[in-house]
């Protein structure tokens, strides 16, 4: 009996040590990319989106068209929900309206991107091609914004990558209503700049690269660059 344990005990020994192993290689997986970054700096702190060119490549086109000619510098966010959404990209600290000098963009909300917390999707009227500049930041996960079957959902083109905790401070606002509009914040809060950062390689974890859409190769979620 004694020997028979002891022959039990050592292959259950290996095994752990086997699966152990495995373990330790699958999430030790890592994916290389080319970032494509976006810091917008506001008057409650930094974030940085990273935009997806490879699965939204017509809202993206448009977004670092618009970076690019600094459309986003000045402008408030001018819609702010706890634990849904903050929007900004459409009015300045008056609210006049600053037009995009771009037409609407196709909806590509039918990448299998999710409204979920973090990720950067574009705001748009009932009809579903009608995004121009306008987005917002997903505070929870909403994913009644998403496509479906029967319709269009709100195209999801990037993610937050750094600086979530400014976009839930933004998000915790008081706000109030001025003249039309809805769910402003009392105190204005600016898009002092928005820059589109140099792109560089990055590795990032496959384990944690499909967590949110099952990208790998161009998510760099964990960069390390």
């Amino acid at each position: 009996m004694e020997i028979r344990d002891t022959i039990l005990n050592k292959t259950a020994s290996r095994l752990i040590h086997v699966i152990v192993i495995v373990c330790c290689i699958t999430f030790s997986q890592v994916a290389v990319c080319k970032c494509n970054m976006v810091e917008f700096v506001t008057d409650s702190g930094k974030f940085i989106i990273e935009i997806y060119p490879d699965d939204a490549p017509l809202t993206s086109a448009n977004f670092i068209r618009l970076i690019n000619k600094f459309h986003y510098d000045g402008l408030i966010f001018h819609r702010v929900i706890p634990q849904f959404i903050v929007q900004t990209g459409g009015y300045t600290f008056d609210f006049t309206p600053r037009h995009s000098g771009t037409p609407p963009v196709q909806n590509e909300s039918n990448n299998n991107f999710k409204n979920v917390r973090g990720s950067v999707a574009m705001a748009r009227t009932s009809d579903p091609h009608s995004a121009q500049s306008q987005f917002f930041i997903n505070i929870a996960d909403n994913l009644s914004l998403d496509s479906s079957a029967s319709h269009h959902g709100y195209a999801v083109f990037g993610k937050v990558v750094d600086g979530m905790s400014t976009l839930d401070a933004i998000a915790a606002k008081k706000t109030h209503n001025y003249g039309v509009f809805r769910d402003v914040p009392v105190e204005p809060i600016r898009i002092l700049s928005a820059r589109e950062l140099q792109k560089s390689l990055c590795k990032v974890s496959v384990v944690n690269a499909t967590r949110i859409s099952g990208r790998t190769e161009n998510d760099c979620s964990k960069r390390k660059c």
